[in-house]
């Protein structure tokens, strides 16, 4: 779920003829524009209707998390605007606010009294939701681990593509002042720029096999597709090395669901749909793969990251399991405390209630408009069962530092 920079091929891309080709692209579609603006995806919450500031998880993921904000806030200037709806908090004034914040949950750990500390020092703010009514839907996500080849080889058949070389960013707004403010990906061919290859020509035509390298090859196809729904993982080689895979880029085509498309067919039930459900009908139903994975023409490229520390979220910092969340950037603050509360799937099976304070550090492309949040489980088979059955309403707060 990270983004990397881009590495245009800027000797190809120059001269008059990309103007033509990038209007040409723009039957890609534009950028889904949001269904409410962000100045009024939040609602102040008056003092007297904050929820009991209650934390389920221990004291030290929550530091964790903190300190990831607080390296990324202390890099940027100190007066970028971090925007609460139309409340605006520059980066200082935001990491000065994480610090009181913690000092204060060290302080306070009764819930009563650490809510009555908090409301001295920071004002809530609550999203409205999807309905305007505050309902927030919760899934999960989580950093798979898969073995791997580092060669073609037997079963070790599925390629996971690095950034390919011949894939190339345009800014439209850059061609012209009357030009939407859209980038589109391409792919250079011959001194042409076309729409970049979709999921189908990619994994099941060969598209891009002599022009991107492959990181590493894993077994199941179905496993390397929610690699990308997931944007980060490790590979495990049989020498015991590992490699961290993080979000590059993607291939410039829209986000599309095989989960609402087997609803649609009537091939599942929305009671038992979950990542491992897809995983097994895909298993039991072979005929269906290439079916149902090309629905999503989406396709994501990997960069190597060191295998320390967890996955980057979309702001370059290490998110934290439980206290790491991804919501639309477009929507609500980067780095910002957030509580949270809820629902979420037991490891023994069942539901259990939660609640607690956490960090908005990743963003996703499924993860569109006020309504929607999705909360890193972390790494592995457990964290990957957890985040396949998250699938719940919940309310999503957030806590600007109030000004002097």
């Amino acid at each position: 779920m990270s983004y990397a920079n881009a590495r245009p091929l800027r000797a190809l891309i120059a001269g008059a003829f990309l103007l033509a080709i990038a209007l040409a692209l723009t039957a890609c579609g534009p950028e889904p524009r949001p269904q409410v603006a962000a100045k009024d995806a939040l609602q102040k919450v008056p003092e007297h209707q904050w929820p009991l500031l209650y934390d389920d998880l221990d004291a030290q993921s929550f530091y964790d998390a903190c300190q990831q904000s607080l390296a990324y806030l202390r890099r940027v200037p100190p007066d970028r605007t971090f925007f609460f709806g139309d409340y605006g908090v520059t980066a200082s004034e935001m990491a000065a606010g994480i610090v009181k914040l913690q000092d204060i949950l060290l302080r306070y750990p009764d819930a009563a009294a650490r809510t009555e500390a908090l409301k001295k020092e920071f004002i809530l703010f609550a999203s409205v939701g999807s309905d305007g009514q505050g309902r927030v839907l919760f899934t999960g996500y989580y950093e798979p681990i898969l073995k791997a080849r580092r060669d073609l080889g037997g079963s070790f058949d599925n390629p996971l593509y690095a950034l390919p070389d011949d894939l190339v960013w345009i800014d439209l707004s850059r061609f012209g002042a009357e030009l939407p403010k859209k980038r589109l990906v391409g792919q250079v061919r011959s001194h042409q720029v076309t729409p970049y290859p979709d999921r189908e020509a990619i994994d099941f035509q060969g598209a891009i096999k002599d022009s991107a390298k492959v990181l590493a090859y894993v077994e199941d196809p179905v496993d390397a597709f929610f690699l990308h729904i997931q944007g980060s993982g490790q590979v495990v080689f049989p020498d015991g090395g590992r490699l961290r895979l993080g979000y590059a880029a993607t291939n410039g085509h829209p986000y599309r669901s095989i989960g609402k498309l087997l609803l649609k067919d009537g091939l599942m039930e929305p009671d038992s749909m979950s990542m491992q459900a897809i995983k097994n009908f895909l298993a039991q139903n072979p005929e269906q793969l290439r079916r149902v994975l090309s629905h999503n023409p989406s396709y994501v490229f990997f960069r190597p990251l060191e295998a320390v520390g967890g996955p980057l979220g979309c702001y370059e910092v290490p998110l934290t399991a439980g206290r790491s969340i991804a919501t639309d950037r477009r929507m609500f603050p980067g780095l910002a405390v957030c509580f949270i509360q809820g629902q979420t799937p037991a490891p023994n099976g069942g539901v259990a209630p939660f609640m607690r304070l956490a960090l908005n550090q990743d963003t996703g492309g499924a993860i569109r408009g006020p309504g929607r949040l999705d909360l890193f489980y972390g790494s592995g088979d457990l964290a990957g069962d957890l985040a396949g059955r998250m699938k719940y309403e919940g309310r999503l707060f957030f806590l600007a530092p109030r000004r002097p």
